[in-house]
């Protein structure tokens, strides 16, 4: 029995003693493919939990048995599984993984790899996003993408940003896409989104890739995807992205700030038009002759004194004031914090976020302050492993406060009020610290702080979800629950402004209780989504690769508008609408609600690599239909040839290493109608005045008209495509021809006869084709410098397209409206004929004794050409300038002078990284677009409103006779080729085209071996800059606006569609210095 026993624990010792010496220490280094060593990569004992990581140098030790596998993994490469046998020591070199970082592209409802997709996809990666100090990630694919365009009316950070995906797409008004962020439609503002966050964006542009989304994707689709944890097991990360941003206005204008000076030019162009002379600069001060013979006796005698007394103790002014200068600093600042944690383990991974940026104002007074608060928390959870659930979170709070002038409900607009009374002759403040009439009417309100408009948005949006992997994962079930809640909160406040024309004598812009008032609007909005959907993945014999997915989406959407407006403030300083005492008030509310749903399928089959076919088909519901045209059906098919994955294919390929020839079709929906347009709708009001002794009565208004039928536009494209690659890959072409009809466009109906009683309800009566092309051309390679590898690239990118009219209700072709066979953005005006020298010209124009007649121009008070004079030619020879019936059958003498729809966008982009060094440069432009000045248009200075601002250029430019040759005509006000916007003339098309450099950035890593020593995995500072330079023809004529923003139209904060059209009453656009840190851990 004893001898057993001593048997049985010599058995267990001499097994553990072979255990112990099978568990041998193995040491190694692994580097990548350059031969540099990783740092922290995992190596792991495959089948076991023993593992650790790699150090600064690439060196790794641990224990592990005879004969096991080592699993050695980094993120950005590709795994690598090493059998030990019986050694000790191991060098792993890791590889590139291709596959994740450039031939995964995201698609609708899930990925695709790069030579799989049949479609028009372009994927912009974080890379181009990263370390921009944009703050709207929309405002990073400027030049991204070909067939992309991004454009702003305004440059201040928190500006709206609109897209375009392959130009002109409807005439109903809305053509931006549709946002797809981490799979879920996204109806809030792009500059919610952390740009910090995203790891890439795919943009759908053709009707195949973006059919899934039917009804909401017409004008294409921007899907976004946020940052995960690392796919590393037991991997921590810290991020830290900050910067300092220093920023200074680009284009501010060039104005004549000689007071003398301005106000002879000012006599000058009032007397132009008037015959002659003026009493007053508007409504800011007087004028005469006496008084500007004062002043220049006293600028002759240098007398300085801005402000002196009159005989009757009035004020009177001999300022030389540059009002841009006052309200405008030299630069200002924003800051920008990124912080993300993010972890994973075998059951739990995690990604937090947070973002703050701050900028602090260009406005001197009441400065332009905006704040933006952005968290993000995604966890995801796998119970089995055949389940995953997750959890999406996100929270946006947005802090806009916008300065006004004397009046926001007229034109208060700071930037159009310095136009309409800020007389550069006039100080701002009188001797005694009040202001001067000119003052308060042009930036009162910025001075006393007390006008603004205060804009504060909350945004919540949680998205649960679930996928289910079945049969060895080839089949799967996926479900998400999206709500997402908006509160905006808006409080525009309005008092009237004091000022003094004489020591002790007050008097108001408004008047007290009148003008004065406090408005507060409310917009509360909650939206729910669903998603389920299956997909089947099956590979047979390894040449039949079959997928199919199908599903369900569902939305819903209801939103509260409350707004309530009260004059009579207790004083200027009262903020709370409490404090607001006066009768007089309005109050109005509106809901909204529409519910939509589709039923959505996607089957993909490839042929060895070789042959692709994808067809997709969604059956679509939107309640904004009536019921027996509430559904539709949007079919599509896209194929793709491979050619380069035929056996006969023996190409080299360091001359085409891949060759793909894509075709696609399909149809997409529309739903951009109103949420009731075709339901008769009342609207309730108060009469203003009292009637049978009550005051302010209750009305109800007649309904509007409805059409007879109302349903979905649709959008059919055509696609042709081909992707090539050369050089082993390193240089990659892709070209593009499409063309999109637009059918069903959602318009004005058939004009009615007069005896109608009212005009006809908006139906479906429109059609429109876009033709286009785009190009994008890639070159990446890598090449030894040293001891280090040079990583270089390029990217250059070329898109065109242009738009028609097929179907529209005007019959006479009016050129008023649109008409068929006109080309989107068409500009009719007259042809310059010159600029009349002699009145003996004038007087024998058509022959002698036969007088140059233009009755249509009012170009002075009396119809007059006189020398100096602009002259119009004559088309149809009948002796005077008309403009017929203004038709296309009878436009009389005009005609085509222009188009302002944008020709020709290009981008390209350099970038280079060697040892920790990084650089590139962007540069982007329009290479052809003709643009006509608004009547409103700041650049026109006194041929505009003759009290305006006098820009030095057009000073420079106008007529004399010394100066017989000139760009502009005699100096004259309210001179309707640039007054009134509506006569327009060819010499004054401006050629909006530009090259700019967009981005520049330079940057340097520290070696990791160096920061490893002080607990990080990563440290580095960057330089970035944005909008630095710009190029553009009319640049050589005026730079009084920014070219780039001043043709997309009206600030959207500081215009009310009435006084301000943009054109350099925007918004300054700033030019951008940056400089951050980033941190990992």
């Amino acid at each position: 029995m004893v001898r057993k026993i001593v048997l049985s624990i010599f058995a267990v010792l001499a097994t553990a003693a072979m255990v112990v010496a099978q568990n041998r220490q193995v040491s190694g280094t692994v580097k990548d493919s350059a031969g540099q060593p990783i740092i922290g990569a995992t190596v792991v004992v495959e089948g076991s939990t023993a593992g650790t990581t790699t150090g600064a140098d690439g060196t790794f030790r641990l224990d592990a048995p005879v004969n096991s596998n080592l699993v050695v993994s980094f993120i950005g490469y590709e795994s690598q599984t090493v059998a030990l046998g019986y050694r000790t020591t191991v060098e792993v070199v890791l590889a590139d993984d291709t596959q994740s970082i450039d031939d995964v592209v995201v698609v609708a409802y899930g990925t695709a790899s790069k030579e799989a997709v049949t479609g028009s996809v372009t994927m912009v990666k974080s890379d181009v996003i990263e370390q921009r100090t944009t703050s709207n990630v929309t405002s990073a694919l400027e030049g991204a993408s070909a067939g992309v365009q991004v454009s702003s009316s305004y440059g201040e950070p928190g500006a709206s940003t609109d897209i375009l995906i392959r130009g002109f797409g409807s005439i109903n008004g809305n053509n931006a896409p549709l946002y797809v962020v981490d799979g879920n439609i996204f109806a809030g503002n792009m500059s919610d989104i952390n740009p910090a966050d995203i790891e890439s964006m795919s943009i759908l542009k053709d009707a195949a890739s973006a059919a899934l989304y039917g009804s909401r994707a017409a004008q294409g689709v921007v899907l976004i995807t946020t940052k995960s944890a690392s796919k590393e097991a037991g991997k921590f990360n810290f991020n830290y992205n900050g910067n300092v941003s220093f920023m200074t206005p680009t284009n501010l204008p060039d104005i004549v700030d000689d007071g003398y000076v301005y106000a002879s030019l000012f006599q000058q162009a009032y007397r132009g038009y008037y015959g002659y002379d003026p009493s007053g600069f508007n409504t800011s001060m007087s004028f005469s002759q006496s008084w500007l013979d004062d002043f220049k006796y006293r600028k002759q005698n240098g007398i300085t004194d801005e402000v002196v007394l009159d005989e009757a103790g009035n004020y009177v002014y001999y300022g030389n004031t540059n009002y841009y200068d006052l309200i405008y600093k030299p630069f200002t600042l924003s800051h920008t914090h990124n912080v993300s944690v993010s972890g994973n383990t075998n059951k739990l991974n995690y990604y937090l976020s947070g973002r703050l940026y701050k900028y602090d104002g260009i406005i001197t007074y009441n400065p332009d302050e905006y704040k933006t608060v952005s968290l993000r928390a995604k966890a995801t959870i796998k119970p089995f492993e055949w389940l995953k659930i997750w959890e999406n979170l996100s929270f946006n709070y947005e802090d806009n406060h916008i300065p006004a002038s004397h009046n926001q409900k007229n034109n208060g607009l700071f930037l159009r009020a310095i136009q309409d009374n800020g007389a550069v002759c006039s100080p701002v403040f009188n001797p005694d610290g009040t202001l001067t009439k000119a003052g308060a009417y042009s930036i009162g309100g910025l001075v006393t702080g007390e006008n603004y408009t205060d804009k504060f948005r909350n945004q919540v949006t949680t998205t649960t979800g679930a996928k289910a992997e079945f049969f060895d994962k080839s089949f799967s079930l996926n479900a998400d629950f999206t709500f997402r809640a908006n509160w905006y909160n808006n409080k525009k406040k309005n008092s009237v402004v004091s000022y003094s024309e004489a020591p002790g004598k007050i008097s108001w812009v408004g008047t007290p209780g009148t003008n004065d008032y406090v408005q507060e609007t409310w917009y509360r909005a909650a939206y729910v989504s669903a998603n389920a959907f299956a997909e089947y993945a099956k590979v047979w014999n390894d040449k039949h690769d079959f997928k199919a997915l199908a599903g369900y989406n569902f939305e819903r959407s209801v939103g509260k508008i409350s707004d309530l407006l009260r004059y009579g403030l207790i004083t200027n300083t009262a903020e709370s609408i409490n404090l607001a005492l006066g009768e007089n008030f309005t109050s109005y509310a509106t809901e909204s609600r529409w519910r939509s749903a589709g039923i959505f399928a996607r089957i993909n089959y490839s042929y060895d690599d070789r042959y692709l076919i994808e067809l997709n088909a969604r059956y679509d519901g939107s309640s904004k239909f009536p019921t027996n045209q509430q559904w539709g059906i949007f079919p599509s098919v896209s194929a793709a040839w491979r050619i380069s994955g035929e056996h006969w294919w023996n190409v080299n390929p360091n001359i085409i290493s891949s060759l793909k020839l894509r075709g696609s079709w399909g149809e997409l929906g529309n739903a951009n109608v109103g949420v009731y347009s075709f339901i008769e709708t009342f609207n309730i009001d108060n009469l203003s005045y009292v009637i049978d002794g009550v005051s302010k009565p209750r009305i109800t208004s007649i309904p509007s008209q409805i059409p007879d039928g109302l349903t979905w536009e649709t959008s059919r494209t055509i696609d042709g495509g081909i992707d090539v690659g050369f050089y082993n890959g390193k240089i990659n072409l892709t070209a593009d021809y499409y063309v999109r009809n637009t059918l069903d466009m959602y318009t004005v109906g058939p004009t009615l006869p007069d005896t109608y009683g009212a005009s006809a309800p908006k139906g479906n009566y429109a059609d429109l084709v876009t033709r286009g092309f785009e190009l994008s051309l890639s070159y990446d390679d890598s090449f030894k410098l040293g001891a280090h590898n040079l990583n270089v690239g390029f990217k250059a990118t070329l898109a065109d397209n242009r738009s028609f009219i097929t179907r529209y209700n005007n019959p006479t072709k009016s050129l008023g409206d649109y008409y068929v066979g006109q080309e989107i953005g068409e500009i009719w005006g007259y042809e310059f004929g010159g600029i009349f020298n002699s009145q003996e010209l004038i007087d024998n124009f058509y022959g002698p004794g036969v007088p140059y007649v233009n009755r249509l121009f009012q170009i002075n008070d009396g119809y007059t050409t006189k020398v100096g004079d602009v002259i119009i030619k004559d088309f149809n020879h009948n002796g005077l300038i008309d403009k017929g019936a203004n038709t296309v059958f009878d436009p009389g003498d005009q005609k085509i002078i222009g188009n302002k729809s944008p020709r020709y966008r290009y981008s390209f982009s350099l970038n280079f990284e060697w040892n920790g060094i990084y650089a590139s440069a962007m540069f982007q432009g329009i290479g052809k677009q003709d643009w006509y000045p608004s009547g409103e248009s700041i650049i026109w200075g006194q041929y505009h409103r003759p009290y305006g601002n006098a820009l030095a250029w057009t000073v420079r430019n106008a007529w004399s006779e010394d100066n017989p040759n000139s760009y502009l005509p005699k100096y004259s006000g309210y001179y309707r080729i640039f007054f009134s916007g509506v006569n327009r003339v060819d010499r004054y098309v401006m050629n909006a085209a530009y090259l700019r450099l967009q981005n520049l950035q330079v940057g340097y890593n520290l070696p990791k071996k160096v920061v490893k020593k002080i607990g990080l995995s990563g440290l580095g500072i960057y330089f970035s800059g944005e909008n630095l330079f710009t190029w553009a023809p009319i640049y050589r004529l005026t730079t009084d606006v920014d070219i780039v923003t001043a043709t997309q139209g009206s600030d959207q904060d500081l215009g009310n569609g009435k006084d301000n059209f943009g054109d350099g009453n925007n918004q300054t656009s700033f030019r951008t210095f940056s400089i951050g840190l980033t941190i990992k851990i």
